[in-house]
């Protein structure tokens, strides 16, 4: 999957991450049965190595069709940054959502530049943004729901996910018969 333009990826990830759900989330299951215990490790190394090869400059997806969770640090901080009461910040570019999450009211980012798909706000954006695709989280057997998500909007998060199948395979929780 490398080999083509990013523009391709992204057109191929949904039918890929669609055709890759039911088996992700049974192979999720599986892994909550009996976590590995260098799973936390396993996925930072995949991370690494995957966002060594990719530049999220190149992609913007996450940007382009979501938004972050803004906590209230997040607002004050950005509000700062912008010169604006967080008041006038939230009305201007925050909603509630149904989960009562303060999300963007706009999609994309009122923040991302299309052109390059830079950031206005990149030094002081919200946490949710820096972590994101959250693949080298502490304790990422706790979001595996969400990840599985990502692969939807994330070449990367897919790709993580896929090389975690094959360095742990789907089989490690079988009981072995001793012959």
């Amino acid at each position: 999957m490398y080999f083509c333009s990013m523009e391709k990826r992204l057109e191929q990830l949904p039918k890929l991450a669609e055709e890759a759900k039911k088996e992700s989330k049974k192979y999720f299951a599986n892994l909550k049965k009996r976590t590995p215990k260098n799973l936390d490790y396993v996925m930072q190394e995949l991370h690494t190595a995957e966002f060594k090869k990719t530049d999220c400059l190149d992609c913007g997806n996450c940007c382009k069709t979501t938004s972050p969770i803004f906590t209230d640090k997040d607002t004050e901080r950005i509000s700062k940054h912008l010169k604006m009461k967080v008041a006038d910040f939230q009305n201007q570019y925050l909603e509630r959502d149904q989960d009562d999450f303060m999300v963007l009211k706009t999609a994309p980012c009122s923040f991302f530049d299309e052109s390059d798909n830079s950031c206005f706000i990149y030094d002081v954006r919200p946490k949710a943004c820096s972590d994101y695709p959250h693949t080298d989280r502490k304790k990422f057997i706790q979001i595996t729901d969400l990840t599985i998500e990502n692969t939807f909007i994330c070449p990367a998060a897919y790709t993580i996910v896929e090389a975690l199948k094959v360095k742990i395979p789907y089989d490690y929780n079988k009981k072995r018969v001793r012959k």
